[in-house]
């Protein structure tokens, strides 16, 4: 490759710099987290022999797609048929390396919601027997504020956490899902839930609690 095409690549790469605040190649090679020979490869168009983390990196930082990224620092025009598959198998390695990501952030929203389930945990066993309370005597004054909880009900249904039972309702016992709060029942014998158990997904979080009939 020419000085001139090299020279090319480095304005290309500061004025996209300049448009993200990055005032020098040090600032990008510090927010950025690659080393100074891969921003040499960069500006010199030689994006084939970068691995696709750093690719991913860059773009981050730069806000580009990785795709624009190959694109704007590559000779697609005038490149041999062996750099035009190196540059596929990149693009297929950043497509399988994206996807790895998409499953840790889905992961990582699993860990989140359920650590977040374990904060409002005493408010899912206490608040639908105490709204049940109130719905049985509309006269209370907290009656009232039973509309302030719809948007925590409308979060637990977003992140697919199910109740078991309603509190009040007569249903079968399975010592799977229902845990006795007193006395002695077998299995099918009727009980009533006095405090609601939770599913997140196929995943038991709590038994409802049930007393016998």
């Amino acid at each position: 490759m020419n000085q001139d095409s090299q020279l090319n690549y480095t304005e290309v790469l500061q004025k996209l710099m300049e448009k993200v605040g990055v005032t020098s190649f040090n600032e990008l090679i510090q927010v950025s987290g690659v080393s100074r020979r891969q921003i040499l490869h960069l500006r010199r168009g030689e994006v084939s022999q970068m691995r696709v983390e750093t690719l991913m990196k860059l773009s981050e930082v730069l806000q580009l797609s990785g795709s624009e990224l190959l694109k704007m620092f590559s000779e697609e025009g005038i490149s041999t048929s062996a750099d035009k598959e190196e540059n596929s198998i990149v693009k297929e390695e950043y497509q399988r390396l994206k996807q790895q990501l998409d499953i840790q952030r889905e992961t990582l929203k699993q860990e989140f919601q359920e650590a977040s389930l374990q904060i409002i945990e005493s408010w899912l066993i206490q608040w639908p027997t105490a709204a049940y309370s109130a719905r049985q005597n509309d006269t209370l004054p907290a009656v009232r504020l039973l509309p302030l909880i719809q948007p925590v009900e409308q979060l637990m249904a977003e992140w697919g956490v199910i109740a078991i039972a309603s509190v009040g309702e007569e249903v079968p016992y399975n010592p799977q899902f229902h845990q006795l709060m007193s006395g002695t029942a077998q299995p099918g014998d009727m009980v009533k839930v006095r405090y609601p158990g939770y599913r997140h997904g196929d995943k038991l979080l709590y038994r409802a609690k049930v007393s016998p009939i």
